[in-house]
């Protein structure tokens, strides 16, 4: 057996340790650990949790790249992508991208009895929506027949509708004299919680929208595509764009490119958890490293007695880095069971709310990564072993003669 544990482990659990000073020191130490590993898992779960929703919206709702002509998509003289049988063939042969879906934008103005709105409309097929849209749907149904819209829940609280209304949608034309009319019914209400795109997105049909921008049916404004790996949709990205046919006169753009403010607003959520991390390791290490210097001053007799029967000064400080070793343990076993008990109450019960309009979600979300949680408690393990060393030199500079005598 090791002998230096096997003190250790007497030092732990003897029964006249129960009552010595350094007791609620210990204590105090293991509770300030616990809490410090739990602040930090749940930190990362609920940064991890924050990062993944907002980005599977913005994806859910723009994809991960998006293929466009050059021209801009925002007026009616746009030039529409032909999707031609080598621009297909490039993209499936693409072993980054799962799949991609032909998609118009367009603008129109809607009307009421009441009042009028501005709205950007989104043509998509059926699939789309059905995939996409369906955990965002708060009344109703999504759009099943060409005349159908989907409309958020911002535009109906704007405009007073409910599912079921007649609204009627004018679009320009090349001619400017003309504005083409036509009428919808409102199939279902949505709400994605992101101002972005609620403000003023209503989907309806692909082909519906085909017909009244006068498009042929392989004409479209954006090709939106799915890849496989979401940290390296820059790079596949500009990969894309070199091996595409004609790529001059294409625009190809990553979700990360497309909605810059978002993700370096994401970006700036890393740094505020790494300094709560970074503070509650500070914690843990100025409480392990204050317990061991106590625990060293109290037991000061028995390392004379150790010291006099021989043992080396490297075996002595390996006793008490046993020792703080179990404490350090105990805190991580403790602030596990704390971080995982209130995560699961959380994805559970969704007990804290949140303000939708501020943070996208309306209860702080959690994710339960296991890599990133094994990581950060070996992490913590290691940093505490590592500044526990320290102290321990101080076990060197005692005489054994003094520390007999000293009481």
């Amino acid at each position: 057996m090791n002998v230096e544990y096997f003190i250790s482990k007497r030092i732990v659990t003897a029964k006249e340790n129960k009552n010595v000073f350094s007791r609620p020191i210990i204590r105090l130490t293991i509770s300030a650990i616990a809490l410090s590993v739990a602040v930090m898992l749940i930190s990362l779960s609920v940064l991890d949790g924050f990062q993944s929703e907002i980005s599977e919206k913005i994806v859910s709702l723009g994809s991960h790249i998006q293929i466009s002509s050059v021209q801009k998509l925002d007026s009616y003289t746009q030039t529409p992508l032909r999707i031609t049988d080598s621009l297909t063939k490039t993209i499936h042969n693409n072993p980054e991208i799962i799949s991609s879906e032909k998609v118009i934008h367009d603008f129109g103005l809607v009307k009421t009895k009441d009042d009028f709105l501005g709205i950007n409309l989104k043509g998509v097929s059926s699939s789309y929506t059905n995939m996409m849209m369906k955990s965002y749907i708060k009344e109703g149904v999504i759009a099943s027949s060409d005349s159908s819209i989907l409309v958020s829940e911002n535009i109906a609280n704007k405009l007073k509708l409910s599912v079921s209304d007649k609204i009627n949608v004018y679009f320009p034309s090349k001619n400017k004299d003309k504005i083409k009319v036509r009428p919808f019914w409102v199939s279902g209400i949505f709400s994605t919680s992101m101002s972005e795109f609620d403000e003023t997105l209503a989907f309806v049909n692909l082909e519906k929208l085909q017909k009244i921008k006068g498009w042929e049916t392989d004409e479209v404004s954006v090709l939106e595509i799915k890849v496989n790996n979401f940290e390296s949709v820059n790079k596949t990205s500009e990969e894309l764009a070199i091996s595409l046919p004609d790529f001059y006169n294409k625009r190809v753009s990553s979700i990360k490119e497309l909605y810059p403010q978002i993700f370096d607003w994401l970006k700036l959520q890393d740094m505020n958890v790494l300094i709560i991390i970074i503070l509650m390791l500070v914690v843990s290490v100025v409480n392990i490293v204050s317990s061991l210097l106590i625990l060293i001053l109290e037991k000061t007799k028995f390392i004379g007695i150790l010291k006099s029967f021989g043992t080396t000064n490297w075996s002595i400080r390996k006793v008490f880095l046993y020792n703080s070793m179990y404490l350090v343990t105990k805190g991580l076993l403790w602030g596990n069971a704390i971080a995982f008990s209130l995560l699961f109450i959380q994805y559970k019960f969704q007990i804290i709310k949140l303000d939708e309009d501020t943070y996208y979600m309306s209860t702080i979300p959690v994710s339960f990564n296991f890599n990133d949680f094994i990581f950060l408690n070996i992490s913590t393990l290691l940093v505490c072993l590592m500044m526990m060393i320290l102290p321990t030199i101080v076990i060197t500079k005692i005489s054994a003669v003094k520390a007999i005598r000293f009481q």
